[in-house]
C-alpha cells in the first residue's frame, strides 16, 4: 500500500491524506509547519552561538538576541527619527531607512515559539518566550514602529458595566 492515499475533500477544499501503518494521517496544518520551522530555526541559532547554548540553559536574553538577529531579514520600512518621512504612513518617495521585521510578525513568532517550547516538554514556568523582558521588547517595537509610520496604537479602554 502506498504512503499517499490521494486526496480527500473537506470543507470544500482538497487535502492530501497519507496512510502510515494502515491508519490515515493528515499533513500538519500551516500553523504547525510554521511552528516546527521556527522552532528548528531557533535551535539552529542557539547551536551557532559561541559557545553553543543548550536549550535548558536558554533564557530571555537569547530570545532577544534571536529577535534582533531576525530583524536584519525584515521587509518593513521603519523610518528613523532623522528621516524626513518619519511619522508619515504613506511616504511620497523612497528613503534609505532600514527594513525591519514588522511588530505583528515578531508577535506571532513569539506566540509560535512559546507554544513550541511547551510542546517540546518545556515548563510554562520556565518558558523564556513568555518572560516579561520579551513582552517589554515587543511593546517597545510596536510603539517605535507606530511612531515611525504615524500610526497610533490606542489601548482599548475597559468597558464599564452599564448602570440602570
Amino acid at each position: 500500500m502506498s504512503e499517499w492515499d490521494g486526496e480527500r475533500e473537506r470543507f470544500g477544499r482538497r487535502i492530501a491524506v497519507r496512510r502510515r501503518s494502515g491508519r490515515r494521517c493528515r499533513r500538519p496544518s500551516r500553523y504547525e509547519s510554521q511552528k516546527r520551522r521556527d522552532w528548528n530555526t531557533f535551535g539552529q541559532f542557539l547551536k551557532n552561538q559561541r559557545p553553543p547554548v543548550a536549550l535548558p540553559q536558554c533564557n530571555s536574553n537569547h530570545v532577544l538576541d534571536f529577535l534582533r538577529y531576525l530583524d536584519q531579514f525584515g521587509k518593513t520600512k521603519v523610518h528613523l527619527q532623522g528621516c524626513i518621512f518619519y511619522g508619515q504612513p504613506e511616504p511620497p518617495a523612497p528613503c534609505t531607512c532600514p527594513l525591519r521585521q514588522a511588530w505583528g510578525s515578531l508577535d506571532a513568532l513569539i506566540g509560535r515559539l512559546r507554544a513550541a517550547y511547551e510542546g517540546n516538554g518545556g515548563s510554562p514556568e520556565t518558558n523564556p518566550f513568555a518572560s516579561g523582558a520579551i513582552r517589554i521588547y515587543l511593546r517597545e517595537v510596536k510603539e517605535c514602529q507606530a511612531k515611525a509610520r504615524g500610526i497610533p496604537y490606542k489601548k482599548k479602554k475597559k468597558k464599564r458595566p452599564w448602570k440602570a
